[in-house]
């Protein structure tokens, strides 16, 4: 699997739901030789959505990986889901990936999950490129789409081709193929190869006023990062198109432009030229900076390692596939070489993990002819083998440690409870539940001993929907599944300044301790519960302050004193503390930690916290007034609107809670012409009726 580390791309397909990141995909595949047909996505045949659940639904809920060569370069591509409930195979990804193409709809342009993905490929800095689909679809609107990816994300598209027409086939002026500005050539497709053949042709000159003016207008965009360009530009000399894509790579590669594409993926239309693009303006691994870690042993130590084969061996594992023959670990090669039949190192787990078998990952599937030997620097690739590495571990070489960063998720708003309906039921949904839990980072499961039941939550409606199905129907669980419930949290509304006291007899022995705390709500922490000493470094002997803090933080975990939810946004600070030479130890300053917690919850008012989510709700006008007074029925709040194509979008703020079942609501409301989209905003204060129903 020897590959030369620039001829390598790692990118993602990400977007909003319904964008046609999977079309894009399986026009990839096609168009690159890796498959015989095109795939469809209403027809379960996509490659990347193989799993019976994605059939049914007609939607990508996990990532799938495929490899395919393009023009003498390796693409790893990575498609990923568009709802917001699996937003954490898309933060998964981008963790790893090199660049990306996001996905716009002609007509929606710029959605809910489109801003969400875009703030995350920025946090990881993944430079990207756009594709506008669905060119062919009525009310499709190129130029306000691009305005939308300038206005809405804080982006700068700088477009590289236009559409000819716009619309379906029975418009005046349909779509038809796109006009390339750096070649300055008008490019046709042809349907009855779904775009394999394309025609290049001179621009007709009933288009050739419109392509120069969007020509000059990429040319702007260029003269400031160019003097070369503009030089060309003064003396009117031609500009050649290998400098433009010189030029556009560069700043495509320090993310100071993103180059905007437009098409019809289901009919492959533009879908080569995004292709080339891949290969044109994405980085390589070799162009992308080192990746840094610590030194496990010595945290405060920053490693380094640079995407090189010479270097140590260094991987993430980003993505497991349970199996009972043995999970497939998917890991991201940053440096060195990773052998078959070898030893590697999980310094998260401070284990030695076995690398027996290394796959070509090609969707969910291992190829019988996919077994390699070796990966180097840059590859992804399937790991059989390790037994203890989770999702975000590091793997390295055993002689010289690295700990990557690892990846953080978002926390789970909903949870419902299950059920076994027998003693054999319950092993087995105990064993299911943990492959679950290795598949999926943001799914989690708890069992209460005493009543017997299992608690499992995660990131919304759908996404316990598919879990559900997947115990009844693929594992064939014999369980009982109750209604899903918010995922409360708790909090303080006030400062509280307290003071917890040990005073009792134990095995014969008298204890003394005590603690003065200020307890205090912090809307920034990063911590569920932050806890930090003040005392002077003479106070307290230094094993009994440990105590104390340990104890705090052990109590933070608990449940708040409404509900039992898990306690938020909380900040404790140790302020005094009074010890007695022969009656204090540790036991008595943990007593007197506890003690203070408990009352410093009741000073400082706690307060019950609920999710509030993002809804952006797409209907044509005259379902928008029956839309807003349901939304107001539902404690929503309107953040604002504004018209987007022939709708008008409405951007709202309501409870969770609030909105069980709003999917088939807004249907009902609009005859099935609105759509909505939902993501985790906040945590908010619930009101007292509905602190009251939790009350313990």
């Amino acid at each position: 699997m020897a590959r030369n580390i620039e001829d390598i791309r790692n990118i993602g397909i990400i977007a909003h739901i319904d964008a046609g990141k999977t079309t894009v995909t399986e026009h990839m595949l096609y168009l690159s030789g890796a498959k015989h047909r095109v795939g469809r996505v209403d027809q379960g045949t996509a490659e990347t959505d193989s799993d019976e659940e994605e059939q049914n639904r007609g939607i990508t809920i996990y990532s799938a990986c495929v490899t395919f060569d393009w023009k003498s370069q390796c693409i790893n591509l990575l498609d990923t889901p568009g709802h917001v409930d699996f937003t954490a195979e898309v933060e998964r990804c981008l963790r790893v990936l090199d660049g990306a193409v996001v996905v716009f709809s002609a007509r929606e342009g710029v959605e809910a999950q489109s801003e969400t993905v875009w703030r995350q490929a920025d946090r990881y800095q993944v430079p990207r490129i756009a594709f506008i689909n669905k060119m062919d679809r009525e009310g499709a609107d190129f130029e306000q789409a691009v305005v939308g990816i300038s206005k809405r994300l804080g982006a700068k598209p700088v477009v590289i081709n236009i559409p000819v027409g716009q619309g379906p086939a029975h418009l005046d002026d349909p779509f038809r193929g796109v006009i390339d500005l750096v070649e300055m050539t008008f490019m046709e497709f042809d349907p009855r190869t779904e775009g394999k053949d394309v025609t290049t042709r001179d621009i007709p000159e009933s288009l050739r006023t419109l392509a120069e003016a969007w020509r000059e207008e990429l040319l702007e965009t260029l003269y400031g990062l160019s003097n070369e360009i503009v030089e060309l530009a003064m003396e009117e000399r031609p500009i050649p198109a290998v400098l433009i894509r010189r030029v556009l790579r560069d700043a495509t590669l320090h993310m100071q432009a993103q180059p905007v594409l437009c098409g019809s993926a289901l009919h492959g239309i533009g879908v080569q030229p995004v292709l080339d693009a891949v290969t044109q303006y994405l980085p390589s691994p070799a162009d992308r900076p080192s990746v840094e870690g610590v030194d496990p042993k010595q945290p405060d130590k920053i490693e380094q390692r640079a995407p090189s084969g010479d270097e140590p061996f260094c991987g993430l594992v980003f993505k497991i596939l349970p199996a009972k023959t043995g999970d497939l670990y998917w890991v991201r090669v940053y440096s060195g070489q990773l052998k078959a039949n070898s030893r590697a190192l999980n310094p998260q787990r401070d284990k030695k993990e076995n690398i027996a078998q290394l796959w070509q990952i090609h969707a969910t599937r291992k190829d019988r002819d996919g077994q390699v030997d070796s990966v180097s620097t840059g590859d992804i690739v399937g790991v059989i083998g390790p037994r203890h590495s989770l999702t975000g571990d590091t793997l390295c070489d055993t002689r010289n440690p690295v700990m990557l960063p690892s990846i953080e998720f978002a926390d789970t708003v909903l949870s419902m409870a299950i059920e076994p309906e027998s003693l054999t039921e319950r092993k087995k949904l105990a064993q299911t539940l943990e492959m679950l839990k290795r598949q999926d980072p943001t799914f989690h499961a708890v069992e209460n001993e005493e009543t017997g039941q299992t608690l499992i939550s995660g990131m919304g409606e759908l996404h316990m929907e598919v879990i559900k199905h997947k115990l009844l129907r693929e594992f064939n669980l014999d369980v009982k599944v109750h209604n899903p419930r918010v995922s409360y949290r708790e909090t303080i509304h006030q400062k509280a300044e307290v003071t917890g006291q040990c005073q009792r007899q134990i095995g014969g022995n008298q204890l003394f301790a005590r603690l003065t705390l200020r307890m205090e709500p912090d809307r920034e922490c990063k911590d569920p519960v932050s806890v930090r000493s003040v005392l002077p470094p003479d106070t307290l002997q230094p094993e009994w302050l440990a105590a104390a803090i340990d104890e705090l933080r052990s109590c933070g975990q608990g449940g708040g004193p409404i509900g039992s939810f898990p306690l938020t946004q909380l900040k404790v600070t140790v302020l005094q503390a009074e010890s007695h030479a022969e009656n204090s130890d540790e036991v008595a300053f943990r007593i007197a930690a506890a003690d203070a917690f408990e009352l410093g919850l009741r000073a400082g008012r706690p307060v019950l916290l609920e999710p509030i989510m993002k809804l952006e709700i797409s209907t044509p006008d005259q379902y928008l007034g029956d839309i807003v007074g349901d939304l107001q029925q539902r404690r929503g709040l309107i953040a604002h609107t504004e018209h987007r194509a022939t709708d008008i979008v409405v951007e709202a703020h309501a409870p969770l809670s609030e909105l069980f079942g709003y999917a088939n609501a807004i249907r009902s409301l609009s005859q099935g012409r609105a759509a909505c989209s939902m993501e985790p905003l906040k945590y908010a204060p619930a009101p007292e009726n509905v602190a009251q129903q939790y009350a313990l």
